[in-house]
């Protein structure tokens, strides 16, 4: 068979399984509409572990003070602080009487390790229910507690929230960073519907306490620096207890790093843990990337030769028509519609982006979560 032949072939394989991908799985997001639940008075505790988070803290902890929600605590967790993280606690602490604090030091076993810290937080808190979020995170309605928790039942302990970043004007990094940010969530609650769960973010993740500790905590992947969220819904979540929340009011929003160095080392942490992952997820989520990238390459490759370039254009254009209908209509819900237009270059550049962070992961592994 000649090699072009054996590419349009190939081609025409890739297109089939990215359509599959999106009309299987993303259209479960993509058409779904938010179960409202009615609102629960459920008594929860609120997560934060800062490291050096001084000024974050007073930036955005105020929103999550100001919660409309009856009954709720905030932990705070510092974990071995450099700064007036501490001290920026402790002030808030005197003026609300609902905030705990929990002061961690750093010791040899656990030096860098956010899960020991979270461990602490957790073992501190008095709630059985629980809500994790970050210090440069804030609560985009003051319902948000009440959003998240609404859909705890005696069923579903898990539940999956969005966390965004702000938007910064003429910026190609923070529409990067904002479309990177706006797949991850269409991917994960877009499984979890279909009913295999395999990830959430600590930016805007609940669960009940007693989830941690039927799972022996972040045990099974202590040794592993980042996966406080994702491995650990990795591991629990079932399509029985998980829940997923796409409502305006369930939302949070974060600061976006500023450079790409920056946020390329943090997604060199995030990556990292995907090796962790169900040896299901794992595969799905690599022929997700495989097929991502080969639809591009392989499109290329043909569109440059002009081998049956009306059948290639034909599954091009249909591809994109597609993957343009299912993230439009996911952009839409989770308030990112600006990042449609850059759809194509967007995704190309984060292809090429993750398959340095794939090669860099396996000549050197991100040892710290700060």
């Amino acid at each position: 068979m000649p090699l072009l032949l054996f590419v349009f072939y190939a081609f025409l394989v890739v297109v089939g399984i990215q359509v599959l991908f999106h009309l299987g799985f993303f259209a479960k997001f993509a058409f779904s509409k938010q179960k409202q639940e009615s609102k629960k008075d459920l008594a929860i505790s609120v997560i934060i572990c800062a490291k050096n988070e001084a000024e974050n803290l007073k930036t955005f902890l105020p929103s999550v003070c100001a919660q409309n929600h009856p009954n709720f605590e905030i932990v705070l967790i510092n974990d071995s602080s450099t700064d007036d993280t501490l001290e920026v606690m402790e002030a808030f602490s005197e003026q609300q009487p609902n905030i705990k604090i929990v002061n961690v030091k750093n010791i040899e076993a656990f030096w860098g390790n956010k899960k020991y810290a979270l461990t602490l937080g957790i073992k501190a808190a008095t709630k059985e229910f629980l809500l994790f979020t970050d210090a440069d995170c804030k609560p985009l309605s003051e319902n948000w507690i009440s959003e998240m928790t609404a859909h705890f039942t005696t069923s579903k302990t898990i539940i999956l929230g969005y966390g965004a970043y702000s938007k910064i004007k003429n910026s190609l990094l923070n529409k990067l960073i904002r479309f990177e940010t706006l797949v991850t969530a269409t991917n994960y609650f877009s499984f979890a519907l279909t009913g295999i769960p395999y990830m959430g973010v600590g930016r805007n993740l609940a669960y009940k306490k007693e989830e941690f500790f039927k799972a022996n905590g972040f045990i099974n992947h202590i040794q592993v620096r980042s996966g406080d969220d994702d491995l650990f819904v990795n591991q629990v979540a079932t399509r029985i207890n998980t829940a997923s929340v796409f409502s305006k009011d369930s939302f949070t929003e974060s600061v976006p790093k500023k450079t790409f160095q920056a946020w390329y080392k943090q997604k060199r942490r995030h990556v990292s843990t995907a090796t962790h992952y169900k040896r299901t997820h794992k595969i799905l989520l690599a022929a997700l990337y495989i097929t991502n990238f080969l639809f591009w390459s392989l499109a290329i490759i043909l569109f440059i030769t002009q081998f049956q370039w009306e059948f290639v254009l034909g599954a091009f254009l249909f591809r994109i028509a597609i993957q343009y209908l299912i993230i439009g209509l996911a952009s839409k819900k989770l308030n990112e519609t600006d990042l449609i237009l850059l759809l194509p270059f967007l995704e190309c550049f984060l292809i090429i982006t993750q398959l340095t962070i794939f090669i860099n992961n396996i000549i050197s592994k991100p040892k710290h979560w700060k």
